[in-house]
């Protein structure tokens, strides 16, 4: 079986996972105990993918958690499928990384990777044919930006034939909570760029939007964002989870997705990121079929069908602008910058990533601008015809 071994990291990455895993046990019919309560047999046939046959017929996630404080691992293990998880495979600090990118990559973050590292080995060694890793996490704060991305590299090293899939939380200014964001969120680009071959991109202030708009929510809380998120996650890994007409790997879609190394961060559908799109919808000519479906015979639980867009668009460079622009504003002037110098940066490491992001941006922008110009030549070619 081709099996996904779950991490999620830091507050936001724990509550958005613990949320992916109610929606996954929930489709394959386990309740908390880890017991198969379900009705079809469908259920069953895939699911090693996510989950580990223990003695007695349990089924135990797949899923290694970490954090630097132990607060939320808490709150995890008290939350509804908390008791379903290796106790294991919780591996937390005590000191918290206090929103600094620096203490989860280079001091705090760096004293706990190993024993992260160590689960994560066990958990790969009980696969028969580990297809990938797919980690949850936020890049605003300071473990799942920091912490995430440095666990991300190490595991690169370890397993480089391997897919990485992430799903990463960017940074919104309408709904920020910390200072320091921008800054977070451009040192961890600076990674994925580099370790992460497929990011689906979270944003925020999007999940918002959707709240608002279309589900007509006068006051969102969190919970609800991250059900948006578990029903996008359970979306896309359904057709690995279980059998039909015409599946899909990690692999597939990022062959299928990612037309340039660097260019591997998807829009997951297309309200998810609020990107002013100027950028109008025309496909480049010079990727012919640029569509690839899955098609999955078993419909989320208590709906008729669901689908689920993934796209790879050159549009969600507004977003990478968006943060740059901030990190930019607040380098120029060197604020905040003490904290991370504290902890052993460099200043230089900080000029890199603001570099590597606006070429991310220029790049994003060069294949763009490649298809318009193609279009005005057509058009003027058939003027003269």
């Amino acid at each position: 079986m081709r099996e996904i071994l779950h991490i999620q990291g830091g507050q936001c990455g724990n509550q958005i996972g613990a949320k992916f895993w109610e929606v996954v046990c929930e489709e394959h019919g386990i309740d908390p105990t880890g017991t198969y309560q379900g009705l079809s047999d469908l259920q069953l046939e895939r699911i090693n993918v996510y989950y580990n046959e223990a003695s007695g017929g349990r089924y135990v996630p797949r899923a290694v958690l970490m954090d630097l404080e132990p607060g939320t691992m808490d709150s995890v293990r008290s939350g509804p499928y908390g008791q379903i998880f290796r106790p294991d495979n919780f591996v937390f600090g005590q000191t918290g990384a206090g929103n600094n990118w620096a203490k989860g990559h280079y001091t705090e973050g760096a004293e706990l990777i190993d024993s992260v590292l160590d689960v994560v080995r066990k958990e790969a060694e009980s696969c028969d044919c580990l297809q990938g890793f797919q980690v949850c996490h936020s890049l605003g704060g300071g473990t799942g930006s920091g912490m995430g991305t440095l666990l991300i590299s190490k595991i690169r090293e370890e397993y480089p034939d391997r897919m990485m899939l992430t799903f990463s939380v960017f940074p919104s200014p309408k709904v920020s909570d910390t200072v320091v964001e921008p800054y977070n969120a451009t040192l961890s680009v600076h990674q994925l760029v580099e370790n992460a071959d497929e990011c689906m991109v979270l944003d925020n202030e999007a999940l918002y939007d959707i709240c608002f708009r279309t589900l007509k929510l006068i006051t969102p809380s969190f919970g609800d964002l991250n059900h948006l998120i578990s029903a996008t996650m359970s979306g896309i890994t359904c057709c690995l989870r279980f059998p039909g007409q015409l599946n899909s790997d990690l692999r597939k879609l990022a062959v299928n997705l990612i037309p340039f190394p660097r260019l591997h961060f998807f829009m997951v559908d297309e309200q998810m990121i609020n990107v002013q799109n100027k950028n109008s919808s025309y496909f480049v000519e010079w990727i012919p079929n640029n569509v690839k479906s899955s098609v999955c015979d078993i419909p989320p639980t208590g709906l008729k069908m669901s689908s689920t867009f993934i796209g790879n668009s050159t549009s969600i460079q507004e977003m990478f602008r968006r943060v740059s622009e901030q990190f930019t504003a607040m380098f120029r002037r060197k604020a905040f910058l003490h904290w991370y110098t504290g902890e052993g940066m460099d200043e230089m490491e900080f000029t890199e990533a603001e570099s590597n992001m606006n070429d991310l941006v220029s790049e994003y922008q060069q294949y763009q601008d490649a298809s318009a110009e193609e279009e005005g030549e057509y058009e003027e070619d058939l003027e003269e015809a």
